[in-house]
């Protein structure tokens, strides 16, 4: 097996911890760019915001759901968080929950 074989499948920072995904639908203002850049992560509901999906595909409605972000996707979901209008896509750290992409980035 190579060492790209064995690669993780998720979203990683540069020293290699998990990120995840959520969406603050308080501030989503329904615009979308986000279920346009990254489809497979972001869909927009019929209540017309956006909300993270699961691996599975299933829409992910509880408030702060999150979600891993996939590595090959890593830098749609980072651009749509640049993106947002609303700034309400969080993008952070698995392992301590530092927001590393997003309106509350350091």
């Amino acid at each position: 097996m190579t060492v790209q074989q064995e690669a993780p499948t998720e979203g990683v920072t540069d020293n290699g911890e998990p990120l995840e995904v959520w969406i603050d639908q308080d501030l989503c203002t329904g615009d979308g760019i986000c279920a346009q850049y990254a489809p497979d992560v972001f869909e927009l509901d019929i209540d017309g915001l956006a909300y993270v999906k699961s691996p599975d595909d299933e829409l992910l409605q509880a408030p702060g759901a999150t979600t891993r972000v996939p590595l090959p996707l890593l830098r749609d979901v980072v651009d749509s968080a640049k993106e947002c209008p609303g700034d309400c896509i969080h993008v952070r750290r698995v392992t301590d929950r530092v927001e590393v992409y997003g309106p509350d980035a350091a």
